[in-house]
């Protein structure tokens, strides 16, 4: 696993948000919180900022039932115009993705068959993640917080039902260190590879232009990528993306301001949101 502390106390964050969802938009002290958790307020707010980027009162703001409805009042990307600030501007995310590719038709309906694919598990800002990859990228991230740590495992291992598939975290540390954003690794580093139909590989170059801390709608990526009716078709290969954070695809919302689904649970997609809007004002 990687040696990342914001993610060897993600499970303590979780509880808080849990505490900060069933309070119904009432504000916790600190003092609330700190006890809840069981930790001295100091320790509480150093390891709770550390994490956020922010305070435990400022981050609760984030974690309103009307954050979403002010994130696409306030953030919302309109993809046109996405692409030119987003993989080459001041995103920090989207620096990783000078390098990416997609599989092949071909290679895509040989369903992995001849390709090693190497994975393991790693900590990550929201939980235990597993990573996989090949030799030319990562090709599949996942959350387990929610999932729990097999469900992840049989999930992204479907996916090249055919692969041949070797542990081996060592291989994968340098990129995770990097997608993860860990400190003195160079973010530019970090090659995907994609698998996936015509159509979802269209979605996933659409979710790539939104800057971290913006949103946009399915609607709105289903009209960029020519296809306006296609809501329900976009929010499927949405679900079905395979390098979760990386491909972010928690930015992608209802037209109505709902969150929508999370592949690896709402209270994942929820945090990873209040996380990067905490972080793009702090």
């Amino acid at each position: 696993m990687t040696d990342m502390t914001e993610g060897y106390h993600y499970h303590v964050m979780r509880r808080a948000i849990a505490l900060i969802d069933e309070a119904e938009g009432a504000t916790l002290s600190l003092q609330d919180l700190a006890s809840a958790m069981e930790m001295s307020p100091a320790h509480f707010q150093r390891l709770f900022t550390r994490w956020a980027g922010v305070s435990p009162k400022r981050f609760q703001q984030y974690l309103t039932l009307g954050h979403a409805k002010a994130l696409l009042q306030e953030r919302f990307t309109t993809l046109d115009t996405a692409n030119a600030v987003g993989l080459s501007g001041s995103g920090r995310l989207h620096d990783l993705f000078l390098r990416w590719e997609a599989m092949s038709p071909g290679d895509y309906a040989k369903r992995g068959a001849g390709l090693t694919i190497y994975w393991g598990w790693f900590d990550s800002p929201f939980g235990l993640s597993l990573v996989t990859g090949t030799e030319k990228g990562i090709c599949g991230i996942a959350f387990a917080a929610e999932t729990g740590e097999a469900a992840a495992f049989e999930d992204l291992m479907s996916r090249w039902p055919q692969a041949n598939f070797v542990e081996d975290p060592m291989f994968l540390r340098p990129w995770v260190l990097a997608a993860y954003q860990a400190q003195q690794v160079d973010h530019s580093k970090v090659p995907v590879y994609m698998i996936g139909s015509a159509l979802q590989i269209k979605v996933w170059e659409a979710l790539m232009r939104i800057p971290s801390g913006e949103v946009t709608t399915y609607s709105e990526i289903a009209r960029v990528i020519g296809n306006p009716r296609a809501v329900r078709a976009v929010g499927t290969a949405v679900g079905r993306n395979p390098v979760s954070w990386l491909i972010p695809c928690h930015r992608a919302m209802r037209k109505s301001g709902g969150l929508g689904g999370y592949h690896w649970g709402v209270p994942v997609k929820r945090a990873m949101l209040a996380y990067e809007s905490a972080r793009a004002e702090a």
